[in-house]
């Protein structure tokens, strides 16, 4: 599975998503514009961890379901 990467034009301010391997280099041509002004945005994760040894606020601090130690 690839990821989506998001790209935002300085220039005139398109937006996209792009699939795109992790070893690609990012995109500089605007679709749009046609212009060499892509940035590569940085975006909140939509990535979620689930099952056992997985947890919210961080790598094994807290478990709904551990008892709490002394």
């Amino acid at each position: 599975m690839m990821p989506i990467y998001e790209y935002r034009c300085s220039n005139c301010g398109h937006e996209m998503e792009k699939t795109q391997a992790i070893t690609s280099k990012p995109l500089k041509k605007c679709p749009s514009c046609k212009r060499m002004k892509l940035e590569r945005l940085i975006s909140r994760s939509t990535f979620i961890l689930r099952g056992s040894n997985w947890y919210k606020d961080g790598y094994g601090k807290y478990s709904p379901n551990s008892k709490k130690e002394d």
